[in-house]
């Protein structure tokens, strides 16, 4: 059965991108959040396999959302991939001692996104 991602973005064009890429390409099943918010009840329902989650988003923004989600013994173990334009090397740094499980910059290629996104994640073969 092909993994389950969601794709947590304020901006529609970059979900649309993202599940589109995620879907053609890799073949895996795409869930879509436009809110840290609405992230978090779709992860407490049913948890997906991994979650790309953008960091800067009105409201909750990324971190908050991540420890949200840490705060949840149903969502703590779901690896969370980090979107962001911010990708300097203290930012950088920043986000991945939160325990996420990489950091893609954005803009991505969406032809390279799921093979970037199953590199992180450990799940090449």
């Amino acid at each position: 059965m092909s993994p389950r991602v969601l794709v947590v973005d304020d901006d529609d064009a970059i979900r649309e991108v993202a599940q589109m890429s995620l879907e053609l390409v890799a073949g895996w099943q795409v869930v879509v959040a436009s809110s840290g918010e609405e992230a978090v009840d779709i992860c407490l329902a049913d948890p997906p396999d991994a979650i790309l989650l953008d960091v800067m988003m009105p409201t909750m923004d990324g971190p908050t959302t991540f420890a949200r989600l840490q705060a949840h013994t149903r969502t703590r173990d779901v690896p969370v991939v980090l979107l962001t334009a911010k990708v300097q090397a203290a930012e950088r740094r920043k986000w991945e001692q939160l325990g996420v499980a990489g950091v893609l910059a954005k803009p991505f290629d969406p032809l390279l996104l799921p093979g970037e996104v199953a590199e992180l994640l450990g799940w090449t073969s």
